[in-house]
């Protein structure tokens, strides 16, 4: 792992506007598990998502196998 949160990458800040703009997005997890919900923060290591019911899930970024946005 990098020790330094690189803003400038694409991918960090795709992710930033998602979370600005509070779309709904799902994540699928390597293990195939989806989860779906509002995108909170993202770090270098870690995104937190928020479910329907107001669950907050840290997934460590690694275990993404995909992130979709909806509008």
């Amino acid at each position: 792992m990098t020790s330094a949160f690189d803003t400038n990458l694409p991918s960090v800040r795709q992710v930033q506007s998602i979370i600005k703009a509070q779309k709904r997005v799902e994540l699928k997890l390597l293990t195939g598990e989806v989860l779906g919900g509002i995108l909170r923060w993202q770090d270098q290591n870690c995104i937190a998502i928020i479910d329907d019911s107001n669950q907050q899930t840290l997934v460590w970024r690694q275990s993404i196998a995909y992130l979709k946005a909806f509008d």
